[in-house]
């Protein structure tokens, strides 16, 4: 699927505060290359239904085994293993006995502590990995299998078994902690280092199941269709603490929704909520909904967030223009799209705006190849509109009591010609500031 910084930048999948990204959320990775493998999956969306059906497999799988998943490797763990083959030691042993071996710690004491330590970590790791094994090897899916398969073939060593007999690791002989290091040294650090390979896909895509557990994600239907489609029911913005969910369908013969509300009524969270879940389904990740069906998207496109940029002397107005005309050039290639854009044409006066607002509207929704969810607050120009059977009216309920705000955020049809600027600017104090000055 086509999606590009712009896009990822608008649905906070990424963000320069990490802690306000979805990347946050969905992380709870153990180590420091399983969080940069998770941010990997986060960057490569799929493009096939087939690979997407085998990552939801993986993590349902891995949900079953959250119980049973117990192992001691550590990011430390990792740490030590790597540190152990850059640092240059002097020479083992070939074979290590009791009088080679106290010769070795007599003079060598510093090789051989870093040799102790690092060999108790690698048998850790070892038997952590045996352990993940067995857990995986009566699972089904192509993942788990690979995995599986993998690992038991980097095991298949006449040493690795005599390390996975070791009972007391705190009790090994000079001479077995040699033997041991030699093997690791000499014969095992491709296999180690595919092993760890193993585990940092194991610890992304573990911390995947563990946020569908957690938050009780669903995993959507996912379909491939010559044309687009979305039916949602009570999906929500996975960020927000208590948020409340909405449900829509778009499809061809729908497939242009316009959005209208006052300011804060939850336009702007509803259209972010349906790209996080799009993207999340494309990635094979269950969703925040209670159930959720849509077709495979060749590409996500988002108008969210724009700005001007004083250095080349381009206003925000232009900006948006130039959006609008990058998003019609990538979307004529007659593939599936989402193209979400919020707030049309903020950037000149409202008659300019009404005018441009409507021929793109009017262009716009004249590909069925693609589905549109579009937000404003010119609610003037849907009567011109509702003579397009494809358009579809909704938005964001607000209600006035005692001269306070209360927003249901509940979707409706409709259009709502609420304009709560002066009221909002009255509450937070602004207007009795402004007549004491």
């Amino acid at each position: 699927m086509q999606i590009d910084k712009t896009t990822l930048s608008d649905l906070s999948i990424f963000n320069h505060d990490e802690s306000q990204s979805v990347f946050h959320f969905l992380n709870h990775t153990t180590t420091i290359q399983g969080k940069k493998y998770l941010q990997h999956i986060l960057s490569n969306p799929l493009s096939s239904v087939d690979e997407i059906k085998d990552v939801q497999n993986t993590i349902q799988q891995l949900q079953q085994l959250q119980p049973e998943w117990k192992h001691s490797i550590t990011n430390g763990t990792l740490m030590v293993l790597e540190k152990f083959y850059e640092t240059s030691v002097n020479i083992y042993p070939e074979h290590p006995n009791n009088f080679n071996s106290f010769l070795y710690k007599l003079f060598s004491k510093a090789d051989f502590s870093l040799t102790k330590y690092s060999v108790t970590h690698g048998i850790v790791f070892i038997k952590g990995m045996f352990q993940i094994q067995q857990l995986l090897k009566n699972k089904s899916g192509k993942k788990i299998q690979f995995w599986s398969d993998k690992i038991n073939l980097l095991l298949d060593k006449s040493s690795v078994q005599e390390i996975l007999e070791t009972d007391n690791i705190k009790e090994l002989s000079n001479a077995k902690i040699l033997k041991f290091a030699y093997f690791f040294k000499r014969n095992f650090k491709h296999n180690l280092f595919e092993l760890i390979d193993v585990f940092l896909q194991l610890d992304a895509y573990f911390s995947l199941a563990i946020v569908c557990t957690k938050h009780q994600f669903i995993f959507p239907e996912i379909h491939s269709s010559q044309q687009p489609f979305i039916e949602a029911e009570e999906l929500y913005h996975p960020l927000l603490e208590v948020p409340v969910s909405c449900s829509f369908q778009l499809n061809n013969q729908q497939n242009f929704l316009f959005l209208t509300g006052a300011n804060m009524a939850g336009k702007s969270t509803f259209i972010k909520a349906v790209g996080i879940s799009v993207y999340l389904a494309q990635l094979g990740m269950g969703v925040p909904a209670k159930k959720m069906k849509l077709s495979l998207f060749d590409g996500l496109l988002s108008n969210i967030q724009m700005a001007d940029n004083i250095i080349k002397g381009e206003s925000y107005f232009f900006n948006e223009v130039q959006r609008i005309k990058n998003t019609i050039e990538k979307i004529s290639d007659k593939k599936n799209w989402l193209i979400l854009i919020d707030e049309l044409f903020k950037g000149t006066n409202v008659q300019d705006a009404m005018k441009c607002s409507t021929i793109v509207i009017e262009g716009l929704r004249k590909m069925n190849n693609a589905l549109f969810i579009l937000s404003t607050h010119l609610y003037e120009i849907a009567d011109d509109l509702k003579k397009y059977s494809n358009i579809q009216f909704k938005y964001f309920e607000t209600a006035i009591k005692d001269e306070q705000l209360i927003f249901s955020y509940q979707l409706k049809d409709g259009i709502s010609n609420d304009r709560l600027g002066y009221l909002i600017l009255k509450k937070e104090g602004v207007v009795s500031m402004l007549e004491k000055l």
